[in-house]
């Protein structure tokens, strides 16, 4: 058994982002259906929508699924009273400190795991007392380390450092990536954008048609002010960067966010003045396809490259 199959009582250590907009009740099903943890993003949900989106996850599987919480969240006491009452057993927590609600979810018998982008973090992490943590790469779509380290060299440093299992994300969405990965010290993967291009995924068709078509250089690390996100090219970003031209204060860039930015794009599909949130990965997705086929691909991959590996 591997650490992380065994932490979560899944077929394979593959675990579906909580993506804004994108990571529904049904993605989340699929995914777990499948053999990995899916995980509802409760990042772009009231708490009455994740509540409605937890009771559906509930019924359309019997294998353990996540929600993911963004910790800046403004009704986070709720959010959390919610998981709790709906009895969900595992929590991944992220942009935010992890001494803040771990205790508490522990307490209640959850299984907790906090995004991290620096050895610094997930030691801080570990001392919080979370089950482990998922380090995410400077090639991650969505909200990003400032530090830039890129997954290649963000896991052998964290595996060197922390005794709980380490999640590899960013830059990851193949057979041979996460194989990669589980070769320097990860116990298992965290994959979003692949996801993100699925039939079961909330994203608009439109947006998702643009991962299809994104290629190397078309997304960019951005908004490093606020919190560093990684956008598609379009012509909001754009914009973002002809502000950048005039040494913007923050206020000014907030200005130019304004409210549901992410919303307008990955949701409702506005492709000229929505933000489009998506990892480098994307270079690599070529077509929509169920959640299922896309975990029977990357272990089937897997399980060939490991092969092929073992010959050399």
């Amino acid at each position: 058994m591997n650490k992380i199959t065994e932490l979560f009582n899944i077929k394979y250590p593959i675990v579906q982002g909580g993506m804004i907009w994108v990571s529904g009740w049904k993605l989340a099903s699929a995914v777990s259906n499948a053999g990995g943890l899916g995980l509802i993003g409760a990042g772009s949900m009231y708490p009455d929508v994740l509540r409605e989106h937890i009771q559906k996850c509930k019924k359309a599987t019997d294998k353990p699924f996540g929600v993911n919480v963004p910790m800046l969240y403004p009704d986070i006491e709720e959010i959390m009273n919610i998981i709790v009452e709906e009895e969900v057993k595992i929590v991944f927590t992220s942009a935010g400190n992890p001494k803040t609600w771990t205790s508490f979810l522990k307490e209640q018998g959850i299984t907790v795991v906090h995004v991290v982008s620096s050895v610094k973090f997930a030691l801080k992490a570990e001392a919080a007392g979370v089950d482990a943590v998922v380090c995410e790469g400077f090639e991650a779509g969505g909200h990003n380390g400032r530090e830039e380290t890129t997954t290649f060299t963000l896991i052998p440093m964290v595996r060197e450092q922390v005794k709980i299992p380490v999640i590899a994300a960013g830059g990851i969405g193949t057979g041979r990536g996460m194989l990669a990965a589980m070769t320097l010290g990860a116990n298992g993967v965290q994959i979003g954008s692949r996801f993100a291009a699925t039939i079961e995924s909330s994203a608009h068709d439109n947006f998702k048609k643009t991962i299809v078509d994104v290629k190397d250089g078309d997304t960019h690390l951005t908004l490093k002010e606020l919190a560093p996100v990684r956008l598609v090219k379009n012509r909001f970003y754009e914009r973002v960067q002809e502000l950048y031209q005039n040494n913007p204060s923050i206020e000014d860039i907030k200005e130019l966010l304004g409210r549901a930015r992410a919303k307008k794009g990955m949701f409702e599909g506005d492709l000229d003045e929505g933000e489009l949130e998506i990892g480098q990965i994307a270079g690599l997705i070529h077509e929509i396809k169920s959640a299922g086929d896309v975990i029977a691909d990357i272990m089937k991959e897997f399980n060939e490259v490991k092969l092929e590996l073992n010959s050399l």
